[in-house]
């Protein structure tokens, strides 16, 4: 009807047929796409971000179940670039069984259809669903597989699509033969690339395999592959239902060797699916753009000839490929026809017979193909085409994009106007030769390698004055008009636009850094042969300065954003950008790590868009970094792209250096199986390029870079190529170095070797060797980094890494199957690549699940890497704040766990101490004190074995970080080891002395006790004297008075020994062994020793010259007064107790003093004279203050004074027994008052101390008394605000005595704050008298009410209290002195005593001050609290800050802040100036010492660990860091000086700008205070 009718109704029917055909069209297509599970994709909603997921199918690959599995399956593996990707169009299940089974044969075609799907199909739907960017990484990668890709795409509605913006991201490079003899190439974006352009089309009636023919032409030289899919693969036979229509593009692209090169030049290969008739508009957009049509054919049907002659230069253009079949005249008839109405010529007409077969055939079609190249006159590239398609009513999808498209354009207005170089000067200036100039002076900051006369901290003020002023210029640069443009357009709330804006970005800027660096790169080729470094440096800073990337307007971002801080700007224009930066991120694009053209990271920029990432997941930031490295070239890149579907840049487009990372989400289903939310991949810049060998930093540079990343990294991937195993060795050795510097700080790092273009089944058998052969070189690198590094334990690389030669190498074959550029990428390396991926990811699963970081950590880590990197010299055992972080929570652990243990042990002391002293005879003492001794052993044994376990179960958790301190692990268990042993001493010694207390007490009486008994008998017979006879109270004591004369009046009194006499004894007795002069044999007594201030002098020390100036201003003066006086506090601590004078005490005493001459002799190098003066110096005190001990205890215990301390309640006795009065409640308050009272109080003694101590740690002081670090920042906080000369002096010179004091000033402190010690002693005094009472009442249970016997009763009690308090016998005894009563009265007596004398010491206790209490202590909390805070008491050898290390057994003392030397008193020798420098920049410099220790010799403060091997003495963390002492010098500069005997400290201007609130920021910040 419609071929009749040609009027307007024709036209009507026409409009409605295809109405009809794009509803049916349409209804096949979402049939298609709900088949694939795609419907709710369609259109453009399929996201590239959703394939970068790493989830559960994108690390395993399982059979394909279902149809919907199809589209996904494909993506992944063509994300995996593998050239199979299409063979996977159908289930997986059943397949064999259906196939096998003859009988199901319509059945298994009715599944068939149903569960399979045709490649092309499968294309076109993914295409269809796809957003843009996800198109164009699948075109990219079906490029990569040298598959056809689409150009022009098919809708339902019979339109459709130029894909010029999907084709964007393909970049080519090839050889034409005009260029290969000078080895040049051509790189191009395809879509840009004016590329001869042929067509293949076919009629309806055509037979011959157009694709496949094709595929012949293409693959010649090469085997054959399908680029273009045809009937014969698999799916290929199905009936196409949404392809028809369709128009693919290929290339060929010549290699440059005319034996494997069909072709001279390249060409573009289009193929249109269908027939021209029903594709009638893509077969004439086809025609217009083409050079060479070549039209497939079997015969020509009217309408089709009609349409062929009615083309425009048919003649040259079109040509003919014919079919023919025998015995089919008619069908010739038909294409002659149109062959003499075209008039073509028979050069363009080829004809296939069954003579010849499709190899053949191809290479006429290839001649004919080379032949039209020569007659081509001009080409098109793909990008010029649009105009065309727009004329033809195609859509164009790059239309949707001009908007971008323009705003790119304009930020780079001016690139073309003159040298790149110039305009990154004008539009990028921050990232120029300023930026460069600040990371030299960081540099230089960190090594100080060259110190001026003026000295390292001058230098150090100099180079930061630099930077500053850098900084200032940086300040003033203007934003440029690109600049703002970009930070503008990247500020659009629509994201799919601003992602358009950077692709174009991208694509623009990439294409012109091509074009520009073409000729550089040759040129650079060309010198590096002439080994010129001077002209190499020139010309790669040449390719620096004119390599242009998005990368640089990102970078100029973030320093738009550093300046912006480092301004103190933190609310300014620019604090939205990491959020935006952030946002970038998680879209999948890379950010730069570390700036490889400046060497230099933007801390903040990167800190802050970090940060926001971390805040937009909901600090769900879990990571692990995972980073690759290798020679230049090998294809690391490459295998990244390979494993995580990513798209670092491969090409040589553009000169990037540095490192860059990119975040990928982890799935749902594998977060708890990886342990992670984020794999954080790092790329980075290859190492050991040859052409910039010859450069003098190109060393140094991959070192930074490696150490940066493999330290950075959780897992580290070293790619090998065989061909480059050279240049892999010094990669190795640099690796290795970072592995063992790792390992010493407790972080385990995973490490993969990766053997690439390693081919053959048997290649992993027959690698053996050489595997073997790595490991040995490994080992041999390992044992010369371990020497370097100064790890003598590690011997072999596995004493480094978990390291397994099977399990930890894979080899990877070649990427190419073939010779590029026709090559598509090897099957084999996508496979060997996939199950690397796996195994890795389970590795990291089960090996690092438990052990990873979050942003947070990540950063802190980054920041504290990158510092050791520019320190460059890790011997300073790199310590970063989050290692800070985990020792301090270790430190705070062990220092509790340590305080549980000696609490337990003081309690089980007290226990025992009161059964010695509660011992009834003498004979029980030995075989006691025996047994407690043994028990203590066990119970030592039993707290020890807690204290391993609690240790351990903490180095078994793995939420603390706890691998970042393994390496002090044994430290921690030795210092257990020597803890146990020192609190065994302790105790031990206690229990000695508590025992020589009761001998000595039991002389004193055994006196008494014999006049007692005598009193006593005559009471009694005074009784009997008296019994009938009746007398008044007055005649009564009378006679009393009489006996009590007559029977004391021979008391002897305890004789006082020579207690002076007996430590100078013990005193030359200790040094009986030694060699000692003839005047200390002659001194006979201790009079005149200690009297006076203790004196240095010159004959203190053997070896005095001109550069021990200083130890004449002070300094041995000041560490003999901190001896004297820690030993002063040691004896006046004895002497607080009732005890008598014991040799023991002496003993003890020179013990600590040794100790504390131990501890100074290497830095003082003191003699034999100096330790036999001090010792006497300190024996003199001692004599002194022990003979007043020894006094004391004489006049407490004197049989006489003890006796008329009785005779009063003797009277009573004897008045009550007379007159027969009761006397229960009397006898009971003496009882009371006498026995109970006393021993209430010295219960209380011996627990308040460890109570006052809980307290404390409970307070609002606990942070402070937590580690010694806590302890060092409160203490330097009080004395700032105090801001007091003498007591920073003190501090400084007598550190320990200052503690001391402050402690007990924080003791009494804390006391007195809401009556806190009285809440104490009320709370113990209740608890001792309950247990009393309760003691018996139980006790009275045991008799009957009316047993007369209370001294039973008494000492039943006495046995329930025994572990509780001391109740002495004898005074028992005397108290209780015939009493007549009952239990029953007795007991109620003694419980009404003992309720008035609970109310009695309550009054008692608010009378006391905290002072008196303490000194009656028996448990000193001062000393308990001062050895939480000062471990092992040594300060550094230069400027004498105190050690912080926990745990008693460190192996290196520490501080996490070090003075200016001159605070110590140092000054120079010459000039007598007081040292401004600080031993944690002279560590850096090269600048020397020289002290005793070194022997006078010079030695560099570099090699300060020969000298002093047990301290480490880091640079400082942060500029900042030192600013507390550094104000603190300033503040007090002429008051040190004279202090010191030295002139004022010449100080860099800069420190004077230190305000007291930056003094103590940089103190919070040192010690790591939040």
């Amino acid at each position: 009807m419609c071929e009749v009718f040609q009027d307007k109704g024709s036209v009507g029917c026409q409009m409605m047929a295809t109405v009809r055909s794009e509803r049916q069209n349409q209804t096949v297509l979402l049939n298609v796409l709900s088949n694939l599970g795609l419907q709710k994709y369609y259109p453009n909603k399929l996201t590239l971000q959703s394939l970068l997921e790493v989830n559960r199918s994108s690390i395993y690959e399982n059979d394909i179940l279902s149809v919907e599995q199809i589209p996904f399956y494909f993506l992944r593996k063509l994300f995996k670039i593998n050239a199979g990707c299409r063979n996977y169009t159908r289930l997986s299940s059943n397949h064999e069984e259906i196939e096998d089974n003859f009988d199901l044969l319509d059945i298994y075609t009715e599944w068939d259809l149903e569960n399979t799907v045709h490649p092309l199909d499968l294309i076109v739907g993914l295409f269809l669903c796809a957003d843009s960017f996800l198109q164009q990484e699948m075109a990219l990668k079906m490029s990569l597989c040298q598959f056809s890709v689409p150009l022009l795409l098919p809708h339902c509605n019979n339109n459709c699509t130029l894909m010029v913006w999907a084709l964007r991201e393909i970049v080519k490079e090839w050889c034409p033969h005009n260029l290969c003899q000078d080895r040049g190439f051509v790189e191009s974006n395809i879509v840009q690339a004016k590329i001869p352009f042929f067509s293949f089309v076919r009629l309806k009636n055509c037979s011959l395999s157009k694709s496949q023919l094709l595929n012949c032409i293409l693959s010649c030289g090469q085997q054959n592959h399908n680029i273009f899919i045809h009937r014969d693969m698999e799916g290929g036979a199905l009936t196409r239902k949404i392809s028809n229509t369709l128009v693919e593009v290929c290339w060929f692209l010549p290699c440059g060797r005319a034996n494997l090169d069909r072709f001279p030049e390249p060409i573009t290969f289009a193929n249109l699916r269908g027939d021209i008739f029903e594709s009638f508009t893509q077969f004439h957009f086809l025609y217009e753009v083409s050079n060479a049509m070549f039209v497939f054919l079997d015969k020509v049907e009217d309408k089709e000839h009609n349409i062929l002659t009615a083309l425009q230069d048919a003649h040259s253009k079109l040509h003919f490929v014919i079919n023919r079949k025998e015995g089919a005249l008619e069908d010739m008839k038909s294409v002659k026809k149109t062959l003499q109405k075209l008039n073509l010529p028979n050069s363009s007409v080829k004809i296939k017979d069954s003579r010849v077969n499709m190899a053949e055939f191809s290479l006429r079609l290839c001649e004919a193909i080379r032949n039209s190249l020569s007659y081509i006159k001009q080409t098109m590239s793909m990008e010029n085409m649009l105009d065309k398609a727009i004329e033809l009513g195609l859509s164009v999808d790059e239309n949707k994009t001009l908007d971008q498209k323009k705003t790119a354009k304009d930020i780079m207005t001016g690139v073309n106007e003159g040298s790149i170089a110039h305009y990154k000067k004008q539009q990028l200036p921050l990232q120029g030769e300023n930026w460069k100039k600040l990371s030299q002076l960081e540099m230089k900051e960190c090594r100080m390698y060259d110190v001026s006369s003026n000295g390292a901290e001058h230098c150090k003020a100099k180079l930061q004055a630099d930077k500053s002023l850098i900084w200032e210029k940086q300040n003033k640069q203007k934003l440029s008009k690109g600049m703002q443009d970009f930070i503008v357009t990247l500020s659009t709330s629509d994201k799919e636009q601003r992602n358009v804006f950077l692709k174009w970005m991208k694509l623009i800027l990439n294409s012109h850094s091509r074009e520009k660096l073409t000729a550089l790169r040759k040129k650079f080729k060309e010198h590096s042969k002439t080994k010129d470094a001077k002209l190499i440096a020139k010309i790669d800073q040449e390719l620096l300065d004119s390599s242009l990337g998005v990368e640089h307007y990102m970078r100029e971002m973030g320093l738009n954003y550093e300046v912006s801080m480092q301004s103190g700007d933190p609310t300014g224009k620019f604090s939205h950008l990491p959020g935006i930066a952030a946002e970038m991120l998680l879209d999948g694009y890379p950010l730069e790590l570390l700036d490889g053209d400046a060497s230099n990271i933007p801390e903040k920029w990167v800190t802050a868009v970090l940060m926001e990432l971390h805040k937009k997941v909901g600090g769900k930031s879990n990571l692990v970094v995972l980073t690759v490295l290798g020679v230049q070239s090998t294809g690391k890149s490459t295998l990244l792209n390979t494993m995580f579907g990513v798209h670092f840049p491969v090409s040589s487009g553009r000169c990037t250096r540095g490192a860059y990372m990119l975040f990928l989400k982890v799935g749902d289903d594998t977060q708890a199986e990886l342990g992670c939310d984020f794999i954080l991949l790092i790329d980075t810049e290859g190492l050991k390029s040859p052409d910039l060998a010859q450069l003098e930093d190109s060393y140094e540079h991959d070192n930074q870079l490696a150490t940066f990343v493999i330290c950075l990294s959780d897992v580290t991937i070293i790619n090998i190529a065989m061909e480059n195993a050279t240049e892999m060795k010094d990669v190795l050795q640099i690796a290795v170095h970072a592995f063992i510097r790792m390992k010493r700080i407790g972080k385990d790092t995973v490490c993969h070797f990766v053997h690439q273009n390693v081919a053959g089944v048997s290649a992993h058998a027959k690698n053996s060797t050489e595997r073997q052969h790595l490991l040995v070189q490994l080992n041999e690198m390992t044992q010369i980094a371990a020497e370097m590094e100064r790890q003598p334990s590690i011997q072999a690389f596995t004493d480094v890494l978990s390291y397994n030669l099977e399990k930890n190498n894979w080899n990877i074959p070649g990427l190419w199957h073939g010779t590029p550029p026709m090559a598509p990428v090897n099957t084999g390396y996508s496979e060997a690549v996939a199950d690397f991926k796996k195994n890795l990811l389970e590795t990291v699963g089960k090996e690092r699940s438990h052990d990873v970081s979050k942003i947070p950590h990540f950063l802190e880590w980054m920041s504290s890497l990158w510092k050791a990197v520019k320190y460059e010299n890790f011997i300073f055992s790199f310590r970063n704040t989050l290692v800070a972080h985990a020792y301090d929570n270790l430190c705070k652990e062990f220092a509790q766990w340590e305080w549980e243990m000696r609490k337990t042990i003081l309690s089980w002391q007290t226990v025992a101490e009161s059964e010695i002293l509660n011992a009834n005879n003498e004979d029980e003492l030995e075989p006691l004190l025996t047994s407690k001794k043994s028990k203590l052993s066990e119970e030592i044994q039993l707290q020890k074995s807690i204290f391993n376990g609690k240790l351990s179960d903490y180095y078994r958790e793995k939420d603390r970080c706890v691998k970042l301190v393994e390496k002090y692990k044994s430290d921690f268990f030795k210092s257990i080891v020597s803890l146990s042993n020192e609190i065994e001493h302790s105790v031990r010694t206690k229990l000695d002395r508590v025992h020589e207390v009761k001998i000595g007490l039991k002389k004193a009486q055994d006196i008494q006790q014999e006049y007692y008994g005598s009193i006593e008998n005559r009471v009694l017979k005074l009784l009997s004297d008296f019994k009938n006879v009746t007398l008044s109270d007055s005649q009564l004591k009378k006679e009393f008075d009489k006996m009590w004369t007559a029977a004391t009046a021979n008391v002897p009194t305890l004789k006082e020994q020579d207690i002076p006499a007996y430590i100078l004894a013990f005193l030359k007795k200790h040094f009986s062994n030694r060699n000692v002069n003839e005047n200390f044999r002659q001194i006979n007594n201790l009079k005149g020793f200690g009297m006076n201030p203790f004196k240095a002098r010159i004959d203190h020390v053997d070896s005095v010259g001109k550069k021990l100036k200083h130890l004449w201003k002070g300094d041995l003066q000041i560490f003999a007064d901190n001896v004297i006086e820690t030993a002063t506090m040691f004896v006046l601590g004895i002497t607080k107790s009732n005890h008598d004078y014991h040799d023991s005490l002496s003993r003890d005493l020179l013990l600590t003093v040794d100790d504390l001459l131990v501890k100074g002799h290497n830095h003082h190098q003191t003699n034999a004279q100096f330790e036999i003066d001090i010792k006497l110096h300190i024996c003199g005190i001692a004599a002194r203050e022990f003979l007043k001990l020894h006094q004391r205890f004489l006049l407490k215990n004197d049989p006489r004074a003890q006796l008329e301390k009785y005779k009063d309640q003797y009277l009573l006795d004897f008045l009550d027994l007379y007159k027969k009065t009761d006397h229960s409640q009397r006898k009971a308050n003496d009882f009371v008052q006498l026995c109970i009272k006393p021993a209430i109080e010295d219960c209380i003694n011996s627990c308040l101390g460890t109570k006052i101590v809980d307290t404390i740690l409970r307070s609002s002081l606990s942070m402070m008394y937590s580690t010694p670090s806590c302890f060092q920042y409160s203490i330097q906080e009080e004395l700032l605000h105090k801001d007091d000369f003498k007591s920073f002096l003190k501090y400084i010179c007598h550190y320990e005595t200052y503690v001391r004091e402050k402690i007990l000033f924080h003791i009494c402190q804390e006391m007195d704050k809401d009556n806190a010690l009285y809440k104490l002693k009320k709370d113990n005094t209740e608890i001792v008298v309950d247990k009393i009472l309760n003691a018996m009442k139980e006790a009275s249970t045991m008799q009957s009410d009316d047993d007369p016997n209370i001294l039973k009763l008494v000492k039943k009690m006495r046995n329930i209290l025994i572990e509780d308090i001391v109740i002495p016998e004898e005074v028992q005894q005397r108290t209780l002195f015939q009493i007549q009563s009952t239990c029953k009265s007795f007991t109620k007596s003694f419980i009404t005593s003992m309720n008035t004398l609970k109310e009695t010491l309550f009054v008692e206790l608010t009378n006391e001050n905290t002072t008196e209490t303490l000194n009656k202590l028996k448990i000193n909390p001062q000393n308990e609290l001062f050895r939480r805070v000062v471990v092992c008491g040594q300060q550094c050898p230069f400027c004498k800050t105190p050690c912080e290390a926990g745990g008693k057994e460190h192996k290196k003392h520490h501080a996490a802040v070090h003075r200016p030397q001159g605070l110590g008193g140092y000054s120079n020798v010459s000039t007598d100036v007081l040292v401004d420098s600080l031993c944690t920049t002279d560590v850096q410099s090269n600048s020397s010492f020289q002290n005793r220790s070194t022997h006078e010799k010079w030695v560099k403060y570099k090699d300060y660990s020969t000298i002093y091997p047990d301290w480490h003495i880091p640079p400082d963390a942060t500029r900042e860091a030192s600013n507390y002492w550094k104000y603190v010098l300033v503040r007090y500069n002429e008051e040190f000086a004279s202090k010191y005997l030295a002139k004022p400290a010449n100080v860099p201007n800069n420190w004077k700008t230190i305000t007291k609130e930056q003094a103590l920021q940089g103190s919070k910040d040192a010690f790591s205070i939040k």
